[in-house]
């Protein structure tokens, strides 16, 4: 985490170069700043995502409709990568946030030796961790 932060600062200082030097006042590079902050801020948010259930209720939604079931957390990099390359099946899918609910960070755990890793997605058949988006769409039936 420590590394995205640093990550997010210096590309935050890019930006404030780029607009200084591009629209000459600081004025307009402190608008530009404003919305690259609030653009990471929806990226980094439960924004993107529906609405998490809790792990039990997730398992039987997901197996009632037989599309995959995502766990993820806020902020993390290769769950916004599979939601974004999902689209609107990503909206179908069943996404359960492992922040919000301890049963689904131990499932998560139990299947990634001992390892909140996420995005984490079980199919009716099988399970992967941080899966090519590809297979993803593979799943919904």
């Amino acid at each position: 985490m420590r590394n995205a932060k640093q990550w997010v600062i210096a590309v935050l200082a890019a930006v404030a170069g780029f607009a200084l030097v591009n629209f000459g006042n600081i004025a307009s590079s402190i608008v530009v700043m404003v919305l690259v902050v609030v653009f990471l801020l929806v990226l980094t948010t439960p924004v993107l995502y529906p609405r998490s259930l809790p792990d039990d209720a997730s398992r039987v939604l997901a197996a009632d409709r037989s599309v995959p079931l995502i766990y993820w957390r806020p902020g993390c990099i290769f769950c916004l990568r599979l939601r974004l390359a999902l689209l609107l099946r990503g909206k179908k899918a069943v996404w359960t946030s492992i922040r919000q609910d301890p049963a689904a960070a131990a499932r998560v755990r139990s299947v990634n030796d001992g390892n909140e890793t996420v995005p984490t997605v079980f199919a009716p058949s099988e399970h992967r961790t941080n899966p090519d988006p590809s297979w993803v769409i593979t799943q919904f039936v």
